[in-house]
């Protein structure tokens, strides 16, 4: 399973015209999830992301986690973190997992989310989504949870 988080100030998603999901300060989160992926996959990088010391502490340095700073989870979800682009020009996703194993697993996420009392907004699972953020820093990172299991 793979994630961009970014640090925001604000971001929103929205489907046909419509916002369905929107944050104040937090992380935007864009999760893939592959075909080989799990729910340890899923708690996994849920657990990392709200543990992660991204924002800034009185001094300005990024030592502070989401829930240290009252911040809230937008979670899209995003097959295309698995493209493939090494052939050609057109992207590959035959590394993504198919809809219904992605959909469940993006649910274990977004429950791992709200089980560490942390407010999350989604996106529309499969549908095609405009996502509005101010990215804060700039701060972006990439998560992957296959990373847990190389050695450091």
């Amino acid at each position: 399973m793979r994630a961009v988080v970014q640090r925001v100030s604000e971001a929103r998603v929205e489907v046909e015209g419509e916002v369905v999901g929107a944050i104040g300060v937090g992380l935007l989160v864009l999760l893939g999830v592959a075909r080989e992926d799990n729910k340890e996959d899923a708690l996994y990088l849920a657990r990392k992301i709200v543990a992660l010391r991204v924002f800034p502490d009185l001094e300005g340095k990024m030592n502070l986690s989401l829930k240290e700073v009252g911040g809230e989870v937008l979670l899209v979800s995003q097959f295309t973190l698995y493209a493939d682009t090494r052939k050609g020009n057109r992207p590959s996703f035959l590394e993504a997992a198919p809809p219904e194993v992605g959909r469940r697993l993006f649910e274990v996420a977004l429950e791992a989310f709200l089980e560490q009392g942390v407010h999350v907004e989604t996106g529309v699972f499969g549908a095609h989504m405009r996502v509005h953020l101010v990215n804060d820093g700039p701060v972006t990172l990439i998560l992957d949870s296959k990373d847990r299991l190389k050695p450091r």
